[in-house]
């Protein structure tokens, strides 16, 4: 699991079966002191999060399988939390 900073949207119109009805976020993975760590990566959002927001994901290949329902695809990161604004990280 990684703290990330969502910094865009994505949108594909050709796509594997698998991602269908998903929003994809383009999310950039943070240090713990909140500075960038790597390239930015696109994530499945399960949790409705948004633009500025900091979220945790996770590469899980299990929960992401489970939560679109399937057992093959090609996602490998999803939003699994959204941190509370209000609360320093």
């Amino acid at each position: 699991m990684l703290n990330a900073k969502v910094i865009g949207h994505t949108t594909s119109t050709v796509k594997h079966p698998s991602m269908n009805g998903w929003k994809l976020l383009v999310v950039q993975p943070l240090t713990p002191d909140q500075k960038p760590d790597g390239d930015p990566v696109v994530a499945i959002d399960t949790l409705g999060a948004g633009v500025g927001d900091n979220v945790m994901i996770s590469s899980d290949g299990k929960f992401t399988a489970a939560t679109l329902k399937t057992k093959a695809t090609p996602v490998r990161w999803s939003i699994i939390g959204i941190f509370d604004p209000e609360q320093k990280i």
